[in-house]
This record gives structure tokens, C-alpha cells and sequence, in this order.
């Protein structure tokens, strides 16, 4: 998969301007995500760009303070504007900068503009107040807002000619969407909690005496909340052992993007798995230094070598 040949031609002024807002948005707005996407090349980072301001759009509705009624005819509006992106129907002098920087990546890249949909559908589901009794319940909400991401993601860095096993590529995507969400949903429990919601399972709650939610600084009384904590990071390191299979069929620099992602997310998770009451005190985060570190590691390749020499011991 590469760029089609619009892709390659000079951008107009007003498309240059709309990236450069979506670009702004995605460097105020997620540090990790923005650290990541600075190892690709100006048009990969560009429709990274775009696809993250649109999708904080549908975020912001629904993190929003608007009533529930309210949040479900925007996101319906905001459906309707993808519509417009997916029909061709966005002009380069739309007034939306959002519009128009996706639209122009769409027509330079393949991106799937059904994972936006998905997302969309992710957070309706937040508006209405959903909760998740077991983890196949809480893996098909993942798969929507973030599972989604990966695939729309992938759209953009294409595989490499010939990489073996490609046809999985869009599975390990979304599988390592899902692993990045199960960390953000460990990171932001308490934060999510004061804002009425819970996404950990219902049974993982009981079974580790959870049950009444993350209402302050310590765990139920009585709880075994490390052990919960544990259970979901084991969960969340399966995942990202899957996840991680994407690593080698991918370009060198698409690669490190996705590494300094992900492995941002892994040193979160062990954080978390530390001092898992850590999440309850408030939201753990790495320092610069450690995101510098990660983001070396991953342009130096040395991830996806890994991968590959594991899978290559396993065939054997």
C-alpha cells in the first residue's frame, strides 16, 4: 500500500493550513500520541494529524457537558460529515479545517474511513451510560474507539512489499488498539469513576471485591485491588504480544511510530503494575526523558527485530 499519485502533488494553501491545524490540536491535545507520529515523514504525520482532531472531535462530544440528547444529535452531525468526507463531497475551501485535512488524506491514502464510524458508535455507547458485565462485553466497546484506530492507522503506513503473514496486518492493529486502551483504561480509573463511568467488567470487579466503584483515593474496603490491577495488566501484556506482531511489516518509520506508541503505553502499564494504587492517587504518566528513550528505541528498529527473531525461533 503507498500513496496515491495526489498524494505525491503540492498541496493547495488552504489544505497546507487545514493540517497545520490538525497538527496544533494534535500537539496540545495528546502528548503521546503527537510524540509518536513526529517519526513519520510530512504526509504520513499529516493524516495522522487529521485523523486524531477529528477523532478528539467525537471525544469531545462525548466527554462534553452537553445533555445526553444534545451529545447524540452531534455525533449523528458528525456522522453526517463523514458521510461528506467518505462521498468526495469536502472542498478544499470548506470552512472545517478537520474536513478538509481529512478528506485530502483520504484521497491520498487508503485509510478506512469505517473505523470513524466505529468510533463513532464507541462513544454513543459511552452517552448512553453502557457498562460491561465480562471482557468479550468491554473487548467489543475497545474494538470500536480504539481497535478501530489501529486499522484507520494502518490505512496510513501500508505494509512493506512481501512482508510475510500481511494479510493479519489490520488484526494486529486493532488487537494492539485494544492493548493501549485496556492501559488507558487502568491509568484513568478513578478519573473515569467521577465522571460516572466504569469500563472494567463487572465479574473482574466481584470477583476482586471491587464492586462499589473508585469513588476516592483508596480501594474498597476489604478489596484485593492490586490483584485486580494485575489481572488487567496480564490481559493487556497478552495483547500487546499480539499487537506487537504488526512491528515487522511495517516500514521503518511507520514502525518506530507505532513502537514509541506502544511502547509508551508499556512502560505506563509498568508503572501501573508497581503500585497499582498509584491510578487511584492520580493519572501516571512517563517523564520526557523516558519518552525520548522509547522513541530512540523504536527508530533503531530494535523492536520489530525482536519480533521477528521470536517468530522465526517459534516456525523453527
Amino acid at each position: 500500500m503507498s500513496p496515491t499519485v495526489e498524494g505525491t502533488s503540492h498541496a493547495s494553501g488552504a489544505v497546507l493550513a487545514a493540517y497545520s491545524y490538525c497538527e496544533a490540536v494534535t500537539g496540545t491535545q495528546a502528548r503521546n500520541f503527537a510524540y509518536g507520529i513526529r517519526l513519520l515523514p510530512t504526509e504520513k504525520r499529516q493524516a495522522m494529524s487529521a485523523l486524531y482532531a477529528f477523532s478528539r472531535r467525537v471525544d469531545d462530544i462525548g466527554d462534553g457537558t452537553l445533555a445526553p440528547e444534545a451529545k447524540l444529535a452531534r455525533l449523528e452531525d458528525t456522522r453526517a460529515l463523514l458521510g461528506r468526507i467518505r462521498d468526495g463531497a469536502v472542498d478544499e475551501d470548506d470552512t472545517d479545517p478537520v474536513a478538509v485535512a481529512l478528506a485530502h488524506a483520504a484521497r491520498r491514502f487508503p485509510i478506512p474511513l469505517g473505523g470513524l464510524d466505529e468510533l463513532i458508535d464507541g462513544v454513543l455507547m459511552d452517552v448512553r451510560g453502557e457498562t460491561y458485565e465480562t471482557w468479550d462485553d468491554l473487548k467489543a466497546y475497545c474494538r470500536c474507539v480504539a481497535g478501530a484506530i489501529g486499522r484507520l492507522s494502518l490505512g496510513v503506513f501500508g505494509t512493506q512489499p512481501g512482508a510475510p503473514d500481511a494479510a493479519r496486518a489490520a488484526e494486529y492493529a486493532d488487537t494492539l488498539g485494544l492493548a493501549l486502551q485496556l492501559t488507558n483504561i487502568l491509568r484513568d480509573v478513578r478519573e473515569d469513576a467521577g465522571n460516572g463511568r466504569t469500563y472494567l467488567p463487572a465479574e473482574d470487579l466481584a470477583k476482586f471485591g471491587c464492586a462499589e466503584g473508585f469513588g476516592s483515593d483508596r480501594a474498597p474496603a476489604g478489596s484485593d485491588f492490586p490483584g485486580l490491577v494485575h489481572h488487567e495488566v496480564r490481559r493487556a501484556r497478552a495483547l500487546f504480544a499480539e499487537g506487537y506482531r504488526l512491528l515487522p511489516m511495517l516500514d521503518r518509520r511507520s514502525g518506530a511510530c507505532v513502537a514509541a506508541m506502544a511502547g509508551i503505553y508499556r512502560r505506563l502499564l509498568d508503572r501501573i503494575e508497581r503500585d497499582p494504587a498509584a491510578v487511584l492517587r492520580g493519572r501516571v504518566s512517563l517523564p520526557g526523558r523516558e519518552k525520548a528513550y522509547v522513541a530512540v528505541r523504536g527508530l533503531s528498529g530494535l523492536d520489530a527485530r525482536t519480533i521477528s527473531r521470536q517468530r522465526t525461533r517459534r516456525r523453527a
